[in-house]
């Protein structure tokens, strides 16, 4: 017999995963190849390849972000995050955050579309301080 608790889990990954072919089907491969190209073209530099590595984070996020959170790093690394972020910020952070703020704004004017506000809330987030940050994949 299955359990309730067992019934909902099954019915949550299920719904994570129909809200990740949605995603992909309608701009979410496009972003996600995007960030893969900028990821590839920044790490021909040694001094990109930090970046190019922040990128990459960015689009393994949007190729599949139902079922994942962003969660920072406890990490001693001193203020190297912080002069990252920074540099991230000025060379194209802050544009990159502010499309996905106009995409998630866009898809909050209908009540179907807050899922994926949400989602590009998310990766808006990343993209503003990618650096001290992870994606960990939500439990259940």
């Amino acid at each position: 017999m299955i359990s309730f608790v067992g019934l909902l889990t099954q019915f949550e990954i299920m719904m994570k995963t129909l809200g990740n072919i949605i995603w992909l089907l309608f701009g979410g491969f496009a972003i996600a190849m995007e960030y893969f190209v900028s990821s590839i073209a920044l790490m021909f530099t040694i001094i990109g390849i930090p970046f190019g590595l922040q990128t990459l984070k960015l689009g393994v996020l949007a190729l599949w972000p139902f079922g994942s959170e962003v969660v920072k790093i406890n990490e001693n690394t001193g203020c190297l995050s912080q002069l990252m972020n920074i540099i991230w910020f000025f060379v194209g952070g802050f544009w990159i955050m502010l499309t996905h703020v106009a995409f998630g704004l866009l898809f909050f004017v209908t009540i179907i579309g807050i899922p994926w506000g949400k989602q590009h809330f998310k990766l808006a987030g990343i993209a503003l301080t990618p650096f001290g940050r992870t994606i960990k994949p939500l439990l259940g």
